[in-house]
């Protein structure tokens, strides 16, 4: 089993010290936070395309290679820290609402 100092990718969120109360009624309508959200729906719809052909071509290079690429694992990690962050928000996990970028 890997240590986490050896795992590539590792999830953390921070205790917050006070929470908004004006996020906590919004997440009560759900759907409200799910509407704000649009904007990265669609941005992560193609993104999300283009991770699978990513992954499959990936796949193949690992066959022939025996190296995964750098670039496509950066793509594949950065679709998944975005879409953690956005699932963050909108289950209350914080109040930062999640910026439009990979890093």
């Amino acid at each position: 089993m890997a240590s986490a100092q050896t795992y590539p990718v590792r999830v953390e969120a921070d205790y917050p010290e006070r929470s908004s109360r004006p996020l906590a009624v919004l997440a009560l309508l759900f759907w409200i936070k799910g509407v704000l959200l649009v904007p990265h729906f669609i941005l992560l719809f193609f993104l999300n395309i283009a991770v699978f052909v990513a992954v499959v071509v990936g796949y193949w290079v690992v066959l022939f290679t025996g190296n995964y690429p750098r670039a496509m694992f950066d793509l594949v990690v950065g679709v998944t820290r975005w879409q953690t962050r956005m699932t963050f928000w909108l289950y209350g996990l914080t109040d930062k609402y999640p910026p439009f970028q990979m890093r």
